[in-house]
Formats: structure tokens, sequence, C-alpha cells
């Protein structure tokens, strides 16, 4: 491997990393904005732009673990675990527009536990 794949290589683990660190953030914002849900007016408002957010940064995840290995020639199972989180992050989204918070609440729990787990492997 060269030098120049090599710095590829690490500037793709960086940014998955970086996209990783991200979207815990936003997932643990998210359980912020929860409790303000239930005791400020704008609780609402800022629940449903954080939901779009961690939405996002879950997408950039996929985007950076493709980047990771594709070009880098990294293993490919990061993939595999940002779709799945892309999966749970729909789901999430569905059940939060549809109010269901007995299962809502608690996928959103998993959700950070699997992210900081996630966090702490890379």
């Amino acid at each position: 491997m060269t030098i120049h794949e090599t710095a590829h290589v690490a500037r793709g683990t960086a940014f998955l990393r970086f996209t990783i660190a991200l979207q815990t953030l936003t997932i643990f914002l998210q359980a912020i904005s929860a409790g303000l849900l239930l005791t400020a007016s704008y609780g609402e408002t800022l629940h449903s732009v954080g939901a779009r957010v961690m939405y996002g940064a879950s997408m950039l995840y996929v985007l950076a673990a493709v980047l990771a290995w594709k070009p880098g020639g990294g293993s490919p199972r990061p993939i595999l675990h940002a779709s799945g989180f892309l999966a749970l992050a729909s789901i999430q989204v569905v059940l939060g527009i549809a109010h269901v918070p007995s299962v809502h609440l608690p996928l959103g729990v998993l959700m950070f536990g699997l992210s900081v787990l996630a966090l702490a492997r890379r």
C-alpha cells in the first residue's frame, strides 16, 4: 500500500468515526428534546427538527461507510451497520409520527446504545 493509499484510508476512517460521533450526539440531543417535549412549549418543534438532523446524520453515516470501504479497500461491515442503523432510524421516525411512544422511546434508547457501541469500536 502506498503512502497516498494509506492517507486515503486514514481520512475515510476518520470521517466514519466523525459521522458515528455526530449520530450519537444527535440521538442524545433527541433524548433531551423529548424531555422538553413534555415540559416546554417549544419542545415539539425542537424534537421535530432534531429528528430531521438525526436522520440526516444516519444517512451521512451510510455515506461515510461506503466511502471508507470502496476507495480505501476497507471492510464492508460498517456499511451493514450503517444501513441497519438507517433502517432503525426510519422505523423510529414512522413511530414518532404515528405517536407510538411505547415503542418509540425504547427504540430510541436502543439506538443510542448501539451508536455508542459503534463509536467505541471505531
